[in-house]
């Protein structure tokens, strides 16, 4: 957020002055002074267009010629039901007075509030089933909530061999050891993904292959084919962001070669190709319920299952490799890699709300698309008619053609905005531990990269904060323009 001393313009200045000024806060206004630090008007970034635009001015004019000389300000002492009685969609700042007159602070509707990038919705009954493990004891990986997270995520999916597993990058793994991929065997992955994927597969002993995104932000099909060895085993699609990979291209493929398919379905819980769920196109699928997720549960994971031979293979192997008829007698070198009841009880809870959050999700991604579709300075997200994108995070990309702009500024001026926004993942081929698995150029990965940028997608997010949210952002490039003069 800006300090007072961001928002302060000197009278003795010019518009160019001030454009640099309200550049730098992001806030579209500040207040005129006087050496003497005693507010004489107020001058925002819709003045300075009118100025341009209905007088004539340019960025010589001196401030007083276009400031606001008609403002509203409060004392110091106003409590604070009075400044947000004052605080709305036409008065977004208010200079604090002392008794000379003097600013020595500033209100706003983003000052005292933070709109975080995501967060949690816990308004069900994750609590009492919280209380309950707590009262029964059953608080490890035994409990009846284990179970039925299990069934509701398997009902919900049509899917029938449904694993809980204590996060999402042990469920990938798991997943590949139980399809028997392993040393020797070569698994593609997309350049475009969050390090869990290839980390994976590394763990698994097999060789990632690292390809190119397509401009869907998805795992290119014909990256793929280009990529596909006699060492190849396995394809590792991620659906990024809430939005589906080509599974039918890709399933084409895998049956052409034979391949197996593991979807990576942490971002994707509810996202439909063609009407089908994501998590059941592959071999497996696995999810995170990482608090940042669609569902969370703290932390946490599951893995689907086509054949049934391979769930009852991970599921021995998440329990240490520990015989299910046998007490204590190990027929493989397994894993820990359990669900905690406590964990499972709020996925329950969680679950009986999943057509909300759906929908909740979905309208976000609808209201930003309608709020953000005339500013050039972007470009949307991926859509389709054949897709149900969830929206996971609302991500979109800085177009570089149309502002100079760089995607850390706006995420900096944001901030300062009480906005949290986020740059999109790396691309894994620069990255120290993986440059070895990279072959070739990854254009559409780097300049994703570079130019995306995630804004505020937390279920509980209402109307109001998108609205602050798209206003502060095309407040920027607006901003950025006058300043060309």
């Amino acid at each position: 957020m800006p300090e007072l001393k961001d928002m302060l313009i000197p009278v003795e200045g010019n518009i160019r002055d001030a454009l640099t000024i309200i550049d730098a806060n992001a806030q579209g206004t500040g207040f005129v002074v006087n050496e003497d630090a005693q507010v004489l008007g107020l001058l925002t970034d819709g003045d300075i267009r009118r100025a341009f635009i209905n007088h004539g001015k340019d960025l010589k004019t001196p401030i007083a010629e276009v400031m606001q000389s008609q403002f509203t300000s409060l004392p110091m002492t106003a409590t604070p039901e009075q400044i947000n009685g004052l605080l709305s969609d036409r008065i977004r700042h208010i200079p604090l007075l002392d008794e000379a007159g003097k600013v020595v602070d500033f209100a706003s509707r983003t000052r005292t509030r933070r709109i975080p990038i995501m967060e949690p919705l816990l308004g069900g009954n994750e609590l009492a089933y919280v209380s309950e493990c707590v009262r029964t004891n059953w608080i490890s990986s035994q409990g009846r909530f284990v179970r039925d997270f299990e069934r509701m995520m398997g009902e919900f999916h049509g899917m029938p061999h449904a694993l809980a597993v204590s996060n999402g990058t042990v469920a990938l793994h798991l997943a590949l050891d139980a399809l028997g991929v392993g040393e020797g065997d070569e698994v593609i992955v997309p350049d475009l993904t969050f390090a869990a994927s290839i980390n994976s597969i590394i763990y698994a002993g097999a060789t990632p292959v690292i390809v190119d995104v397509d401009d869907t932000w998805s795992i290119s099909t014909e990256a793929i084919r280009a990529a596909i060895t006699p060492h190849t085993k396995a394809i590792m699609p991620v659906h990024l962001y809430g939005y589906p990979c080509d599974m039918i291209d890709i399933q084409a493929i895998a049956k052409e070669f034979n391949l197996l398919v593991i979807e990576d379905n942490a971002e994707g819980l509810g996202t439909t190709l063609n009407g089908q769920l994501t998590a059941t196109f592959g071999d497996a699928a696995t999810f995170s319920f990482f608090g940042n997720k669609t569902v969370t549960t703290g932390e946490g994971g599951m893995i689907f299952f086509k054949d049934k031979k391979h769930y009852e293979h991970a599921a021995v192997l998440r329990d240490h490799g520990m015989s299910k008829t046998k007490k204590y007698w190990h027929n493989y070198v397994g894993y820990n890699y359990r669900m905690t009841n406590l964990q499972a009880a709020i996925g329950v809870a969680q679950m009986e709300r999943i057509d909300d959050i759906l929908h909740k999700k979905c309208t976000i991604g609808k209201v930003y698309n309608d709020l953000l579709a005339d500013v050039e300075e972007l470009i949307l997200p991926p859509n389709s008619s054949e897709v149900r994108n969830t929206y996971w995070l609302y991500t979109l990309l800085v177009n570089d053609k149309k502002t100079n702009l760089s995607r850390d500024e706006i995420i900096k001026k944001l901030l300062q905005n009480g906005i949290e926004a986020r740059p999109v993942f790396f691309p894994l081929h620069v990255m120290p531990p993986y440059v070895n698995f990279a072959k070739g150029e990854y254009p559409n990965t780097d300049y994703i990269s570079r130019q995306g940028l995630s804004l505020p997608s937390s279920v509980g997010l209402t109307e109001v904060q998108q609205e602050d949210v798209c206003r502060a952002l095309k407040g920027v490039f607006k901003v950025r323009e006058l300043m060309k003069g």
